[in-house]
C-alpha cells in the first residue's frame, strides 16, 4: 500500500495512473481466437505485448494479477474449455532460477484457481537449458526446442486422463507448445489443445 502511494501503478502504454494495463488501451488491443486446437486471447500487440515483456523480463510479478483478470473476463464470456487440466509450459531449473518465477505457472495457478480448473504444474519437465526464443525465426526455433520435454516420471498420471490444455503466455510460431504436444501424444494423451494470453 505505501509502496502504491510512493511509485503509483502507471499503464504500461499511456502511462496514466492506476493499473498497468488500463481500460482504455486494452480496449486497442485485438482480440484473437481459436487456431484449431489452439486459443489464444489477445493479439501480442500494443500494451498487451508490453505487459507480457515487463513480466518476463523486468521480473514485474504484479503484472500478472492483472492478465489474469483480463483473461478470465474473455474465458467467461467464450466458453472455451470443459473443465480442462491446464499444464503450463515448463521453464529450464536454471532460467527459472534466474528470473525467481515461472510466468506461465504463475498466471495458470491463478487463472485456474478462479476458473475451478484443475492445475497440474508438474506434468512437463524442460530438460535442456536452449537459448531464448526471442529472435529465432521457423526452422532455428524449432530445432532450438527438438526433444527438450519429457513426462515428469514422478507425476501421478493416473489423475491425468483428459482434457489437458498446455498454458503458456504467448504463441509465436507455435514450436513450444508443438514440442510438449508431441512429448504428451507420443505417452499416449489424446486431443490435446492450448491456451496463451496472446499470439
Amino acid at each position: 500500500m505505501i509502496l502504491d502511494l510512493l511509485f503509483p501503478k502507471q499503464c504500461l502504454e499511456c502511462k496514466k495512473q492506476g493499473k498497468y494495463i488500463c481500460d482504455s488501451c486494452i480496449s486497442k488491443v485485438t482480440p484473437c481466437g481459436k487456431y484449431g486446437n489452439n486459443i489464444s486471447i489477445f493479439r501480442y500487440e500494443g500494451v498487451m505485448r508490453k505487459a507480457i515483456i515487463s513480466l518476463k523480463y523486468k521480473f514485474a510479478t504484479d503484472i500478472a494479477d492483472e492478465l489474469v483478470d483480463l483473461c478470465v473476463r474473455k474465458l467467461n464470456s467464450n466458453h472455451c474449455f470443459l473443465n480442462p487440466i491446464l499444464v503450463p509450459i515448463p521453464l529450464h531449473k536454471h532460467r527459472e532460477n534466474w528470473r525467481g518465477f515461472n510466468q506461465a505457472e504463475i498466471i495458470g495457478k491463478k487463472l485456474a484457481r478462479i476458473m475451478d480448473w484443475e492445475f497440474v504444474p508438474d506434468l512437463l519437465i524442460r530438460t535442456k537449458n536452449t537459448q531464448p526464443q526471442v529472435g529465432l525465426k521457423g526452422l532455428a526455433r524449432r530445432s532450438n526446442l527438438s526433444d527438450v520435454f519429457c513426462l515428469n516420471p514422478s507425476c501421478n498420471l493416473s489423475t491425468v486422463i483428459n482434457n489437458l490444455v498446455l498454458f503458456d503466455d504467448v504463441y509465436t510460431t507455435g514450436s513450444t507448445i508443438n514440442e510438449a504436444k508431441k512429448v504428451l501424444r507420443d505417452a499416449g494423451f489424446r486431443n490435446i489443445k492450448s491456451l496463451t494470453i496472446a499470439r
